[in-house]
């Protein structure tokens, strides 16, 4: 047989998925928790939970949500999912492709496409569930995912309604460095020949060299947010094994496309729904600022969460605006 006459869709791998609550959250008696799989279009198998509220009846408006850039399901994008379920909603929160117990190799691989994409193939999953309005989804994002929910949002208009959260721009920062630090042509051919000399190494030695999670321990001289960082990541307030942050990183190699790729060049057209929101003392603020300068319509907003950190909206109760998050949806997931 010819392998290009077949059209089929990738069946789903067999993924070894733990059962055990295993969250940095705890359990809430107000929804119903299980493991799901699905297949991505690049033939990547995801591993997600979904959080079902206890007295749900009827097709249910449904959000998928992931983040932060090198974090698992089991951290502050399920917290967000269960959160949201209890205000009525039908969600999951997946591990992004090559990452925590969803497929693809190499692992802890990222890919400015094939993320975008995980985003997507979240919504084919969705659309098909008997207990979801397929006209009624949206999506949520968190650090590096709340811009890729965006990025995704504009070439995905089922996704009805988009929210990112303490969102970075992972193009601008791989390009620029922080702050646009980093910004000149001299910088980054330096980071590329260093990054491809990398890549000749892996394929020699036949395995990839991790870049490192959060630093551990932490060196005096270090930025607040890093410490911040620290504090989620390497502590019991947040670290899981699974997690990338949490132990030795990405791929060093990983970097390469994004600086080679440019999120929101098509921003301005994008029709459907968002909200951005971000903390004024974040250090990631001016991502979510720029990019919602860059959207159009009177159905864009920016929520700033006064007094809140970057990582305040990974897992702060008292920061994180879940009520006002659950009213954009309501209000953008209505029934036609």
């Amino acid at each position: 047989m010819n392998m290009n006459e077949n059209t089929s869709v990738a069946k789903a791998d067999d993924l070894e998925l733990t059962e055990a609550w295993d969250k940095v959250f705890p359990i809430s008696n107000k929804v119903h928790h299980r493991k799901v799989t699905f297949v991505n279009r690049y033939g990547v198998t995801l591993a997600a939970d979904m959080y079902t509220p206890v007295d749900a009846e009827g097709s249910l408006p449904a959000i998928a949500v992931s983040g932060p850039f090198g974090a698992v399901k089991e951290q502050s994008s399920g917290l967000y999912a269960q959160q949201l379920a209890e205000r009525g909603f039908l969600t999951i929160a997946f591990d992004p492709s090559f990452t925590g117990e969803s497929g693809g190799m190499p692992r802890r691989v990222a890919s400015p496409d094939i993320n975008t994409e995980d985003f997507s193939a979240a919504v084919d999953f969705l659309s098909v569930q008997p207990d979801v309005d397929a006209e009624r989804i949206g999506i949520l994002g968190i650090c590096g995912w709340g811009g890729i929910a965006i990025q995704a949002a504009i070439n995905d208009p089922r996704i009805k309604a988009t929210v990112a959260s303490t969102m970075y721009d992972m193009t601008r920062v791989t390009a620029n460095g922080y702050f646009d630090a980093d910004n000149s042509a001299e910088k980054r051919n330096a980071n590329r020949k260093a990054l491809v000399e990398q890549r000749t190494e892996d394929f020699r030695n036949g395995k990839y060299m991790r870049a490192g999670g959060v630093v551990d321990p932490l060196p005096d001289d270090v930025p607040q947010f890093v410490k911040d960082y620290h504090a989620y990541y390497k502590t019991p307030r947040g670290f899981h094994p699974r997690s990338g942050n949490s132990t030795d990183g990405w791929n060093s190699t990983s970097s390469l496309p994004f600086m080679n790729f440019k999120f929101f060049e098509y921003a301005h057209e994008l029709n459907n729904a968002v909200l951005i929101v971000h903390g004024d003392k974040a250090h990631s603020y001016y991502f979510g600022k720029a990019v919602f300068a860059m959207l159009r319509g009177d159905n864009k907003q920016m929520l700033t969460v006064k007094d809140a950190t970057h990582c305040d909206l990974y897992d702060r109760l008292d920061k994180i605006p879940f009520d006002e998050i659950s009213a954009f949806y309501n209000e953008y997931l209505l029934k036609p």
